[in-house]
């Protein structure tokens, strides 16, 4: 079982907005709105791709209460601790026309220590069960920036393999408890190692650089792909650069959901390192044709999948 956490559960609205101009009145050709926050639309393409998923987190209110039963709705199998404050509610303005998107994402509901408490019982309960725990996206109001690190230390007493991504602090704590994967996009891993990156050796290095920091391994998403350092089946570090030809995107929200979701589902089968990768990349390439965060088509991601390419780089070396 794989296990995702969304600390920071959202309704998601999308709208369609061709044109789509500050400070004036518009009318939306197509919406759509769904349970969202990163580890939702993850467990969401995880489902998609056939692998067994549970969604857990935090839950409240009326708002929450429809996060609970939409997730129901598409059967995805989920087990949310329910808070006394309000779940968010956050929009994305998608414009066709230029294929610009902007997002307002709101801070979430207050949470307590109790209700921390409760969901930290319930996620080692579930992690008995478990082979990975996934935590990704924001903190809600009152969580303090270290909750991931701790709750990875304590999943990965149990022997499960631990992936975080998010940003920021909680990122940069994240990383030093020592998790399987960390995976930002290029901003957050910028943040991470406290440079901007200039050209590809820079991202590659990067990637290096998350490793030493702490984690074993690291994937760090761009529009194109990805760079990775990741360990072969010898426990052997290798250093990949995967690529697919950008496609002409309806939408490019939650692509990189979708890329960590097929990375996970694939080393959930037992695939080989830089098959998870290459499986990841046609994932997060094919959600771009998508109206809406986690949604992927198993089938198109196969046919896709012959577009990936995978080079092996030297750590330390040039690359052009």
């Amino acid at each position: 079982m794989i296990i995702t956490v969304t600390l920071n559960a959202a309704l998601d609205k999308t709208l369609e907005v061709p044109n789509f101009t500050p400070g004036r009145r518009h009318r939306t050709v197509e919406q759509t709105t769904m349970p969202g926050g990163k580890g939702v639309n993850i467990a969401r393409a995880i489902k998609r791709l056939e692998q067994p998923v549970i969604a857990t987190g935090l839950a409240g209110g009326a708002t929450g209460t429809r996060i609970v039963e939409a997730l129901t709705d598409e059967s995805i199998l989920n087990d949310f601790v329910r808070i006394r404050d309000e779940s968010r509610t956050n929009t994305v303005v998608l414009d066709p026309t230029t294929g610009m998107h902007t997002e307002i994402n709101e801070r979430g509901p207050a949470v307590s220590s109790q209700e921390l408490a409760l969901f930290r019982d319930k996620l080692l309960y579930l992690a008995k069960g478990a082979s990975i725990c996934v935590f990704a996206g924001s903190l809600p109001r009152g969580i303090e920036p270290e909750v991931y690190g701790r709750l990875i230390r304590d999943v990965r007493k149990l022997g499960v393999l631990t992936v975080i991504d998010t940003d920021g602090e909680p990122l940069r704590l994240a990383v030093k408890a020592e998790p399987a994967v960390v995976s930002p996009n290029e901003l957050e891993a910028e943040e991470l190692v406290g440079h901007e990156f200039n050209d590809a050796e820079d991202r590659a290095q990067a990637v290096v650089e998350m490793t030493r920091i702490g984690a074993r391994e690291a994937i760090m998403t761009v529009a194109d792909g990805c760079y990775a350092r990741v360990l072969d089946d010898a426990g052997n570090s290798a250093l990949h650069r995967v690529r697919v030809e950008e496609q002409e995107a309806r939408s490019a929200v939650g692509s990189g959901d979708a890329f960590l979701a097929g990375y996970v589902a694939a080393r959930y089968t037992g695939r080989l390192a830089v098959d998870c990768l290459r499986y990841g990349v046609a994932c997060g390439a094919e959600s771009t044709q998508h109206f809406g965060a986690g949604i992927i088509e198993r089938g198109k991601v196969e046919k896709l999948l012959g577009e990936v390419t995978a080079e092996q780089l030297e750590i330390g070396a040039q690359i052009s």
